[in-house]
């Protein structure tokens, strides 16, 4: 599994809308893989932003 996929597993499991920090802290993957990851799920439109620095995947 991809570090992609970890954080969209992570906010789903979350249920709520989560900022980068929480969703490092919760899937143990480092603050850097995280930013990477989010960068790529927001450029495929798979991540959404619901309020300012706070994502959860699209529904």
């Amino acid at each position: 599994m991809g570090a992609a996929e970890k954080v969209l597993d992570t906010m789903r499991d979350a249920g709520e809308p989560l900022n980068a920090g929480k969703i490092a802290e919760l899937s143990g993957l480092e603050r850097k893989e995280v930013d990477k990851a989010m960068n790529e799920l927001k450029k495929t439109e798979r991540i959404v932003s619901p309020k300012r620095c706070y994502w959860e995947p699209k529904a």
